[in-house]
């Protein structure tokens, strides 16, 4: 191994031979007679043999199919490959399986102080109430359903309602604006909505009433509003066409109804960001989710029976669906429903020791933001039952890889992953049986054919390339909400290399199968034919006290001139003088190369971000290369949208070059 790759973990036997990776591996050589002398292999057997490795997954986690399948894999090239043809189940009824043998199915707590522990027979008992709601309005299969709502348990219940009775899920956070939620909804005309009166949010109770009758309004499909009364505001809301939670009444049946579903009957529909234009309904199979979260949750978190498995994460975004797939392993789900900087950075890892988590996950915005604030929650907390870290939304940088291990404590393993909204998991991620490398993420996913394509779309190996995908899985989109011939989908992935899916990122894959991922490749800073992924120049950025946040963009200007500036945010008390400029200067021509160097530095108060956490290169470059601002992204969906004001203000300089 290259001796600047630093190990910062190893796994000990027991974690291996603990693990459900080893309990899988032993179970192939005993039914299938294979074996193979590290992951790498079991990598490459995986992807070489689709058919075979996705039909031991079935086996080995007993998918339980109500008919069987004619075959595994058939139909086209992506994507219009068809999965399991001919089989049907349910996602929810797995949820009901994995849950049978366990007490608690949630852990709940708020900035409010709300603390609560949730039964399972509690949930399916809620579970029921909501069924019964649905069925009073007439909801079938196919019908969609349609939430506005923090992240509670109602909307545990309700997500669990809605698809195992055949009904679509589809869900919006409550910090978009109306035209965010109508924009997203008005495509898939829901049948139902449900909506909570309100949230909070950094020390404040923030009221919806008045969003959510805008929403109803706009949509002309509902049938009915459900309102949760979470914040007191709902208590006396009597309205023609809203219901109250609170009336729904138990019945006679004790469990749940589950319909089977074909394989590829629609889960649940989530959503591209929108700050560009349309946002795309990606909609999502039963089938493909069940397989691929028992795989990732199993096999790449390790998630055992009887732990407890959070995630910080809105309903708006794809990691809240991720993280109820630990349900199907047994494991209890944990929500939190505030900021995780309320009343300090602190807060969750207190969350985290209160609540004996052994698998906490979060986003690399947070971890960095804890390790520039100089935190050390593993000397405040007792944290040695916390068993791995998540990590993901965008690359994690080298230096946050090591504050965990100086922070939290030396034995956890962080699991530093990357997938996204598309497949509604990772691609790339963790695996036990190898070590944790200094900013790489430990290996591609089993069953993801991920290679870095060169110029010549050829795979290359520790050299930067475009990432795709060679091969299908099964957590692919079905396909987008209204987009007759597949003409958003194939746009979105296929249209650079036919029947490869291009995923949008810089990507490096080392000898032995790490991966460091650049950043988007569409943001892509090209500097002299070079190309430089925009995550280079914030690992240098992190590595800067005086600097809190930072993005860059590279314009093409007229001439063959390029203008690339950086534009940065200061923490509180800090001046950008020509010493702070000077020393980022020589912080990035050291660290990366003399091309990273920006043209120019430029401070500002905020870095514009979508609501899910996403920084906003390619709107901003859109922005200062003269596109209007209202045409180049939708500000609903963006978390601070008075940050676009400086750079819609902003003179490019035009002898610049």
């Amino acid at each position: 191994m290259d001796s600047s790759r630093e190990i910062l973990w190893q796994p000990s036997a027991e974690d291996i031979t603990s693990s459900r990776l080893y309990e899988y591996r032993q179970w192939l050589t005993i039914k299938h007679g294979v074996n193979f002398s590290d992951y790498e292999s079991l990598w490459q057997w995986s992807v070489d043999h689709p058919e075979v490795f996705w039909e031991t997954i079935v086996s080995f986690f007993r998918v339980k199919f109500h008919s069987s399948y004619t075959a595994v894999l058939s139909g086209g090239p992506m994507p219009e490959t068809i999965w399991f043809d001919g089989a049907t189940l349910n996602y929810a009824e797995h949820v009901f399986m994995g849950m049978k043998d366990q007490q608690v199915a949630i852990l709940f707590a708020n900035e409010q102080g709300v603390d609560m522990s949730v039964s399972v027979s509690e949930m399916w008992r809620e579970v029921t109430k909501l069924q019964r709601y649905f069925k009073s309005h007439g909801v079938r299969r196919g019908d969609r359903i349609a939430g506005y709502l923090p992240n509670i348990p109602q909307a545990t219940y309700a997500f669990l309602a809605a698809t195992s009775l055949g009904a679509i899920w589809s869900c919006c956070s409550q910090d978009f604006g109306v035209s965010s939620v109508v924009d997203r909804f008005a495509q898939i005309e829901p049948v139902l909505f449900i909506a909570a009166d309100g949230y909070y949010y950094n020390g404040k109770t923030h009221i919806r009433l008045e969003e959510i009758d805008a929403v109803r309004k706009s949509l002309q499909s509902i049938r009915d509003t459900l309102l949760i009364d979470y914040t007191g505001a709902g208590k006396d809301v009597v309205q023609p066409g809203i219901s109250s939670y609170d009336t729904l009444v138990d019945g006679e049946q004790e469990d749940p109804v589950f319909e089977a579903v074909p394989f590829d009957h629609p889960l649940w529909i989530l959503y591209s960001s929108g700050t560009t234009g349309a946002p795309k309904a990606i909609t999502h199979s039963h089938g493909g989710c069940l397989l691929e979260h028992l795989k990732y949750l199993a096999f790449h978190n390790d998630v055992h029976a009887g732990e407890r498995f959070f995630w910080y994460t809105t309903t708006g975004w794809m990691m809240w669906n991720f993280l109820h797939g630990s349900l199907m392993l047994g494991a209890t789900i944990v929500l939190y429903d505030g900021s995780p900087g309320y009343p300090d950075l602190d807060r969750l890892w207190a969350f985290s020791a209160e609540k004996d988590i052994q698998h906490f996950g979060t986003s690399a915005p947070y971890l960095v933001a804890c390790m520039k604030e100089g935190i050390h929650p593993g000397s405040q907390h007792d944290l040695t039952s916390l068993r791995s870290i998540g990590s993901t939304g965008s690359p994690l940088p080298p230096e946050a890889f090591q504050w965990v291990y100086d922070s939290i404590h030396p034995r956890v393993w962080l699991c530093s992953m990357s997938g996204g909204t598309d497949v509604c998991t990772a691609f790339v991620g963790g695996v036990i049986e190898k070590p944790v490398i200094k900013g790489e993420i430990q290996a591609r996913g089993l069953g993801c054919a991920l290679y870095a394509f060169d110029d010549n779309r050829q795979p290359v190996v520790d050299s930067l390339g475009e990432m795709v995908i060679t091969k299908p899985m099964p957590s692919m989109p079905v396909f987008f909400w209204n987009d007759p011939g597949k003409k958003k989908y194939r746009s979105s992935y296929f249209e650079d290399i036919p029947g490869v899916w291009r995923h949008g990122d810089w990507v490096r894959i080392t000898h032995d199968g790490g991966i460091v991922i650049y950043g988007r490749s569409d943001a892509t800073l090209n500097r002299q034919g070079i190309r430089i992924g925009t995550a280079e120049i914030y690992r240098v950025l992190n590595e800067i006290p005086e600097i809190e946040d930072g993005l860059i963009v590279n314009l093409e200007l007229e001439g063959g001139r390029h203008y690339m500036p950086l534009f940065v945010k200061l923490r509180n008390g800090m001046v950008l003088d020509k010493e702070l400029i000077s020393a980022i200067a020589k912080a990035l021509k050291s660290k990366c190369s003399p091309r990273h160097v920006p043209d120019e530095v430029i401070q500002v108060t905020d870095i514009p971000y979508t609501i899910s956490g996403k920084k906003m290169e390619a709107p901003v470059k859109k922005i200062l290369m003269g596109m209007e601002a209202d045409s180049a992204l939708n500000k609903d969906a963006m978390r601070n949208p008075e940050s676009l004001q400086f750079f819609k203000l902003f003179k490019v300089p035009q002898d610049e070059g």
